[in-house]
């Protein structure tokens, strides 16, 4: 496994296999890989021929107040994990690289970040649009892989594949969980002892909205009413939100129809958490 630090030489990587038509994979990351990301790296390396991970802290997501510096970087561990799953290419670029003097593009979609994170943090969504707009032009992958957990980041990089013309397929992987059910992330380190049974309480409110509407439930205010009801049973955790959404354009559905995602954010202690789930509406019988 090479390992890659210089956005120059990724492209000349990656130009030198499209000139003889090798399929490229990319799967892109903060670190702090666990197995819901070798779950992403393992679907990535059956559908391509060659595969990069980038491993990047992108300080352009993180809000003045967020945990950009103690976020966990554990290359060492990474690295194994990258060579352990067979990427080819371990691609981490400082920040330097990535942002050089004078950088002051900005990618943003406004429809799609207004709403849930990018209320809550403001700076996220643009960042996250502008890294993965280099990233896919260092790298210039066919097909790009993503965690369902953070669905709605899923569904901004689908639009600005598709907004801007980019050639990237992009593929969301269901998440990655424990076995109580809590969703797998490089932040549930920092969940005191204490507060880690409590953090599938997300879990379950989610798990409770959708099996009302499994029984029939179809009002928006109602299942998010179930879900709210499930977290304020657990006294040491607030909620940024709790939502019932279209999950092609996260905006709220008021009577559900179809196919929904119930999303939601809370904090627990110092963690924030977040999580969704994917919901069919059973057919009725007439």
């Amino acid at each position: 496994m090479k390992i890659i630090r210089s956005p120059s030489a990724m492209t000349a990587w990656s130009e030198g296999l499209r000139r003889e038509n090798v399929r490229i994979g990319l799967v892109p990351t903060m670190g702090a890989l666990h197995d819901g990301h070798r779950a992403l790296i393992r679907a990535a390396r059956l559908r391509c021929d060659a595969l990069a991970v980038s491993i990047f802290v992108n300080p352009t997501q993180f809000g003045p107040h967020e945990d950009l510096t103690k976020y966990p970087r554990p290359i060492s561990h990474d690295r194994a994990l990258c060579k352990q799953e067979g990427a080819d290419v371990c691609f981490e670029p400082s920040v330097q690289a990535m942002y050089p003097e004078g950088f002051q593009t900005v990618v943003s979609l406004p429809a799609i970040a207004r709403r849930w994170e990018g209320e809550v943090r403001p700076h996220h969504f643009s960042g996250v649009a502008t890294v993965v707009t280099k990233l896919f032009g260092m790298v210039s992958p066919q097909i790009a892989i993503f965690g369902q957990k953070d669905f709605q980041q899923s569904v901004l990089v689908d639009r600005l594949v598709k907004d801007l013309n980019l050639g990237v397929r992009i593929i969301v992987r269901p998440t990655v969980r424990e076995r109580d059910g809590l969703a797998m992330s490089s932040r549930n380190v920092y969940l005191l002892p204490d507060d880690r049974g409590r953090a599938v309480t997300l879990y379950r409110s989610l798990r409770a909205g959708a099996e009302a509407i499994q029984q029939g439930v179809d009002d928006g205010r109602a299942i998010q009413a179930v879900m709210h009801q499930v977290i304020k049973a657990e006294p040491a955790m607030t909620i940024d939100y709790l939502a019932v959404c279209d999950p092609r354009t996260l905006e709220p559905i008021s009577t559900v129809t179809s196919r929904v995602v119930l999303i939601g954010a809370v904090r627990l202690g110092s963690v924030r958490l977040i999580d969704n789930l994917l919901v069919t509406v059973p057919r009725r019988r007439s």
